[in-house]
């Protein structure tokens, strides 16, 4: 089963922490993002392998953009 985690708010991609391949624990930052000022940790909610990181270093999201998926193990 795959899981989609998405941006809950307007932000830059400051960094990003797996590639595609990586295996990852709930709770494992995935990417950060920065919003007036602040950094904001995007986590992973559930166990898996990362299948596909849809957001780059530098990148603006929107609130419901894909940042990664991750297949459950």
């Amino acid at each position: 089963m795959t899981h989609t985690i998405v941006a809950e708010l307007v932000g830059n991609v400051a960094a990003v922490s797996v590639t595609p391949g990586d295996t990852v624990t709930a709770t494992d930052t995935l990417v950060l993002l920065e919003s007036m000022k602040m950094e904001i940790p995007v986590l992973a909610e559930v166990a898996g392998v990362i299948t596909e990181v849809a957001v780059a270093a530098g990148d603006v999201v929107q609130e419901g953009d894909v940042i990664a998926v991750i297949d459950e193990r």
